[in-house]
């Protein structure tokens, strides 16, 4: 592998602490003799990380890697980010833990926090530990407040690994065989590149929008619980559908006494530079948005908020989430969304990732092996083919592509039912100068692939 020694990382300030902990080979010798297989890990030669300053990470090496996916699209506002870091510390050192049964001011004064960035009439929050919780809390909320049980959700869309979320996913990769899907159904997502009608927007009227209103006829009684579905689908690739997409969705689903879920677990907290929720982008207003990753900035942390009447669904019974609203994770949500307000993060987002996908697209125009650039801010994607005519996914090249950018000290990750899709979705504090590094460094590995073959 030929690097191009010119070709450096933007200069950091910051001197990772001497790593003192044990080898690479006894945390692999661990974690096969102890971990279940079910954790997999990246990379042919898996990478070890052991300490994370805002958008880069360091190795037990030393070495420094500039982080292009944020521990999967988690880490907002930078790793270990100071401001964050000062109120959980402190928080830490007074009281870890207690449960809402009991009063502690992080709740509230988190959960107010958050609506102020809701849509009109969003007040009401449930607080979990993950996206998947969040997911279930909605569906469970839609089902007792509508009265009935049918759900819609996207072909190609990710939901989450519990029961329910896993039944709301649609990539058979994701799914195990025994879970069941009871009352889903999945529509055609707004994924102009793969067309199932071999249709090219606007002339295709939108068909895919429309075979929502045919689920629901078909396969359902005629009334539903909700629809949810990313605005922009994360693990499906950074799918990003047309502008009326969700508002022709949204007119059928409410037609049908449905409620719409906007599940903001990836695209949310300004992520995608234009607006704080990327459901914005496509102008409609959700009945209930899940969110998780990028809120907390990196701890267990996910939430559910909806309109006051809708939230009484969850008081008809005793449902308890013990960590949920937990003190220290309130006061992380509450520092997160701070920092996003007060160090214009939202903004960074929409002009370090507009340089970026411009630079991005313009390796569109030289590498054939790039079939579409996608996505907002910095939530984008890169699906590469083999064939641009046949669409053919490149799927072992995408592997090949991240080997490659992880020696040169990129870390991304990979997405789409195929596995063919770059996913470019970094901590929001990226400088141009990464940005830069970024696209250069995917050119060389994308010359040295071609050259290669």
């Amino acid at each position: 592998m030929a690097i191009d020694p010119n070709l450096q990382l933007p200069i950091c300030d910051h001197k990772p602490a001497a790593y003192d902990g044990p080898s690479r080979d006894e945390v692999i010798a661990l974690r096969k003799q102890y971990v279940s297989p079910g954790v997999i890990t990246y990379y042919k030669d898996p990478l070890m990380i052991v300490e994370g300053k805002m958008q880069y990470l360091w190795d037990e090496t030393g070495r420094r890697y500039l982080d292009a996916f944020a521990g999967i699209v988690t880490v907002s506002v930078g790793h270990c980010h100071p401001k964050v870091l000062e109120k959980v510390n402190a928080q830490t050192g007074k009281l870890q833990h207690t449960t809402t049964i009991y009063l502690h001011p992080t709740i509230g004064q988190f959960a107010e926090k958050l609506a102020g960035e809701m849509p009109e009439g969003l007040s009401r929050s449930y607080f979990t530990n993950s996206g998947s919780e969040a997911n279930e809390v909605a569906i469970l909320s839609a089902r007792e407040h509508t009265g009935n049980t049918d759900v819609i959700a996207l072909r190609n869309g990710y939901h989450g690994g519990t029961s329910v979320p896993m039944s709301l996913t649609a990539h058979g990769t994701w799914k195990f065989p025994s879970n069941p899907s009871v009352g889903v159904h999945h529509a055609l997502p707004g994924y102009c590149y793969r067309c199932p009608f071999d249709l090219e927007y606007p002339s295709c009227g939108l068909k895919c929008a429309y075979d929502v209103e045919n689920v629901i006829r078909y396969q359902t009684p005629g009334q539903i619980a909700c629809f949810i579905g990313e605005p922009i689908q994360g693990v499906g690739g950074t799918v990003t559908p047309p502008k009326e997409y969700f508002q022709v969705v949204y007119d059928i689903v409410r037609k049908h006494g449905g409620i719409c879920i906007a599940d903001e677990v990836q695209g949310g907290f300004g992520r995608t530079g234009e607006h704080y929720w990327s459901h914005q982008n496509y102008g409609v207003v959700p009945d209930g948005i899940t969110m998780a990753k990028g809120m907390g900035n990196g701890v267990p942390l996910g939430g559910f908020t909806t309109t006051p009447q809708i939230s009484e669904a969850m008081a008809k019974r005793i449902h308890f989430n013990t960590f949920g609203g937990n003190p220290v994770s309130m006061t992380q949500g509450l520092a997160t969304l701070e920092v996003i307000e007060e160090e214009g993060i939202q903004e960074n987002a929409r002009v370090v990732g507009g340089r970026l996908k411009e630079g991005l697209l313009e390796l569109q125009e030289k590498h054939p092996l790039i079939g579409d650039v996608r996505g907002l801010g910095l939530m984008l994607g890169v699906e590469l083919v083999r064939d641009r005519k046949s669409k053919e996914p490149a799927n072992t090249e995408a592997a090949d592509v991240m080997e490659r950018m992880k020696e040169r000290g990129v870390i991304i990750g990979k997405g789409g039912l195929y596995g063919n899709t770059l996913r470019i979705k970094p901590p929001m504090c990226l400088t141009a100068d990464d940005a830069d590094y970024l696209v250069m460094s995917l050119d060389e590995t994308l010359n040295e692939l071609s050259n290669n073959t």
